[in-house]
């Protein structure tokens, strides 16, 4: 027999129902469940864990985290002036720091910083023990065209021979079906889990906006095909309705952002099966409008939340209400450090979206995402030994999970810290 591990629940919310369980104890082997519920017996050579006075839950995923700043203060001039030996240390740091806070697995779509597949060797150093951090689901760069929200030389757009040169260097930026398709193949090649796209324009690059289209029907739909032809997943960056119905015409699998949509496309999604991870962080000035906050953000960004406000708002009752598959994701580049997940769970709640849902979105559902929920995503039988813990009451408090009191991956526990920001928010 393995090492045992005998945790003693205050409540737990094991990811399957969504109710918070009373006089419940958990068993564990080594890495795996072997035993949960209010009549488990306690080994005598087990360590026992007393979380008596948490919540305990399911291990957190973030299914949109991009990894590969430092600090969202100066991530515009991490894009060009740290090298990716240095951006790799900081996708190590942030796993690092995401375990801690309480997620223990990440979703990485794409680099904003980096054009490497740094991400991938920390994925494989962590999976491989050299390491401790949150496990990595990667899709390593942008498949994007030139201009698009996914080129960050449009910085310098102004300075042709210089953003060209950098546009050059970045690989999975290109055009044609051809191009893209072979982009795909590239990055399976290469070790990607899933292959992202930057459908449309954003918020927070300079010069183009979320209602265009950035990549034509055909390379849209050549990503997808050869994508699925390879037995990889594809999820795209988009906002608005019409191209959102486009996508999951195309067979898309997921849907990052859709913060534009409406009532009649969100049908269209839910029928179709696809996932939307809506990432509210990024837009909560806007939807909860706060011109003081709006006012911390870079300039293009600011004046695209202020221009879609109405927009915004409108798109956050249409998912707050829809019955799509919603995963839970962050996509912090603007406001928050990209490790401080526990801030969508405010977002969510304070736009009344039902705890549970929210819970089921950063547990079950993100590992079915993320095709891991053979392994992680619940508290059950047979699963890693995935588990988390919280003082804060989950159901009132939208500050739950900025405190994480206990982690544990695989069965190993490790050391917690709150985020930054609590003291001045408390």
């Amino acid at each position: 027999m393995g090492k045992l591990t005998y945790i003693i629940c205050g409540k737990l919310y094991d990811g399957i129902d969504r109710e918070l369980k009373d006089n419940q104890k958990i068993l564990i082997e080594d890495d795996r469940i072997v035993e949960v519920g209010p009549e488990v017996q306690q080994p005598e050579s087990a360590q026992v864990i007393d979380l008596s006075d948490t919540t305990v839950t399911p291990g957190m995923i973030d299914a949109h985290m991009h990894m590969d700043n430092i600090d969202w203060h100066t991530i515009r001039q991490e894009v060009y002036y740290t090298s990716e030996e240095h951006k790799a240390l900081g996708i190590l740091r942030t796993a690092q720091k995401a375990l801690s806070r309480g997620f223990t697995t990440v979703r990485h779509p794409g680099g904003i910083t980096s054009n490497g597949f740094g991400v991938l060797d920390v994925r494989d150093m962590i999976n491989q023990g050299y390491f401790s951090g949150s496990r990595i689901v990667a899709a390593a760069r942008l498949i994007c065209t030139a201009g698009s929200h996914g080129d960050l030389s449009q910085t310098f757009a102004r300075r042709p021979e210089f953003s060209f040169a950098v546009q050059n260097m970045i690989s999975s930026l290109g055009a044609g079906k051809d191009f893209f398709a072979n982009a795909v193949r590239e990055e399976i090649k290469a070790g990607s889990d899933f292959i992202k796209i930057m459908a449309t324009g954003g918020f927070f690059t300079p010069y183009d906006n979320p209602r265009q289209q950035q990549m034509n029907d055909e390379e849209m739909e050549a990503v997808i095909r050869t994508a699925h032809e390879w037995g990889k997943t594809v999820t795209a960056h988009v906002y608005s309705p019409d191209h959102i119905r486009k996508l999951v015409g195309f067979g898309i699998d997921g849907l990052e952002h859709c913060s534009l949509l409406d009532e009649e496309t969100a049908q269209i999604v839910e029928e179709a099966g696809a996932y939307i991870v809506p990432t509210f962080c990024p837009y909560e000035e806007a939807v909860h409008y706060d011109p003081v906050k709006i006012q911390t953000k870079q300039p293009e960004f600011r004046a695209k939340l202020e221009y879609y406000k109405d927009a915004l708002q409108a798109g956050r009752e249409v998912i707050k209400n829809c019955k799509c598959k919603l995963g839970y994701g962050t996509d912090q580049v603007a406001t928050h450090q990209n490790y401080e997940s526990g801030y969508e769970y405010k977002a969510w709640l304070e736009s009344g979206m039902d705890p549970f849902r929210a819970l089921e979105a950063a547990t079950r559902i993100n590992a079915e995402i993320l095709q891991l929920d053979d392994r992680i995503g619940t508290i059950e039988k047979g699963k890693l030994a995935d588990i988390s813990a919280w003082k804060r009451d989950l159901m009132t408090d939208p500050k739950a999970l900025l405190d994480c009191a206990f982690v544990m991956k695989e069965g190993v526990v490790y050391p917690t810290e709150r985020c930054e920001d609590m003291d001045e928010d408390a």
